[in-house]
């Protein structure tokens, strides 16, 4: 049994893990068909192979025809959509793995084209100039429709009927995707957020609609199944700044997380890039949100083996998510029980459709002794 911090099991009273390397979210753009599911074959063996992880969270998954802004992203709010991720969930279960689906709506980072030409939603008509991946190749985001109560209710909704969906397609949990620029993210941000009613103009209104999420989303799966992920010093990507207020945006959340609520975890990154010269940002992201939160604590941003290591010894972190090294090492826990060298990922491959730079990484192959 390897001593390693990454590979000891982990337990809390809401679960237990065999170990704490957690295959991160990643969009992959495989689900190339016009309903938007999994693809059988290809999405349960993708999974399948990486089942060893202590657990494994999904690629985002829109909860809606509004929530979808990048092409060829799995849904989870049809019929068609849950029958295909029961074959993803059947097949991690079967090698003996959990598996939560993150809920995903992108919010102002969408585009008309995939709207029949109507604008994408956000919580104030302010364009991200960022861009959106669509059927023809990046495009430009545009100016947003600015989300109407009755709007918000009906996302609301769709988050509940989302969870609801991940309950009946097998799913051992659910995460909120609050990060990254997207639209929970949005609401955050008062550089995003220019509302003046009950969702915007100061901290705990622009919190307002994700834990109205979170009160809808555990009536139809139990809060101690449901993780949440944010990005608090994410600063010059997706359209997304900081200011005075962001940080403490953050921490009230945490710390509200954790005073009042009993989540699977919270996930955090680390930041996306160099946030040295922004005078609001929080550089070492576990460090600092640490000692805020009572319950399991998962980091995710550039680890390896060493680092991931670390970072749990040093007690900042309780487990340690995967991204880029998961798409190429579908082994990944064993590479580190072995200490094996890890493989190189082809970014070149990461949003093609097909099994090509999806399926086709192997596992370690040992050298015969000469």
């Amino acid at each position: 049994m390897s001593k390693q911090a990454l590979l000891k099991p982990y337990a809390d009273k809401n679960f237990s893990l065999k170990n704490r390397v957690v295959m991160a979210p990643m969009t992959r753009s495989r689900a190339a068909n016009k309903e938007k599911k999994p693809e059988k074959n290809l999405h349960d063996i993708y999974y399948q192979q990486r089942a060893s992880a202590g657990l494994i969270i999904t690629e985002g998954s829109q909860v809606s025809e509004q929530g979808v802004g990048y092409v060829n992203t799995p849904g989870i709010h049809t019929q068609e959509q849950v029958d295909a991720w029961k074959l993803v969930t059947k097949a991690v279960h079967e090698k003996g793995g959990q598996i939560f689906i993150q809920l995903w709506h992108v919010g102002r980072m969408s585009h008309p084209d995939f709207h029949g030409g109507n604008l994408p939603l956000a919580p104030s008509a302010i364009n991200p100039n960022a861009q959106s991946y669509t059927p023809e190749g990046f495009k430009d985001t545009v100016t947003p429709k600015e989300m109407t109560k009755e709007e918000i209710k009906k996302t609301i909704e769709d988050f509940k009927n989302a969870a609801q969906n991940a309950v009946k397609a097998g799913f051992d949990g659910v995460e909120i995707h609050s990060s990254n620029g997207y639209l929970f993210h949005q609401f955050f941000n008062a550089t995003s957020n220019n509302r003046t009613d009950e969702y915007g103009g100061n901290i705990e209104n622009r919190v307002r609609f994700f834990f109205e999420v979170l009160d809808a989303v555990k009536k139809v799966i139990p809060e101690s199944k449901i993780g949440a992920r944010f990005n608090p010093s994410l600063d010059g990507m997706f359209g997304m700044s900081m200011d005075e207020e962001t940080i403490p945006t953050f921490e009230y959340i945490i710390k509200k997380l954790s005073d009042a609520h009993d989540l699977a975890y919270i996930h955090l990154s680390e930041p996306f890039s160099d946030v040295s010269d922004i005078p609001y940002a929080v550089q070492n992201i576990a460090e600092h949100f640490r000692p805020l939160y009572d319950g399991t604590l998962m980091i995710n941003g550039g680890f390896d083996q060493e680092s991931g290591n670390k970072v749990i010894e040093e007690g900042n972190a309780d487990l340690v998510s995967f991204g880029k090294l998961y798409v190429s090492n579908p082994d990944l826990v064993e590479r580190f029980e072995n200490n094996w060298e890890t493989a190189d990922w082809d970014e070149d491959t990461f949003y093609t459709p097909g099994k090509e730079g999806y399926i086709d990484y192997t596992n370690y192959q040992q050298k015969e002794p000469a």
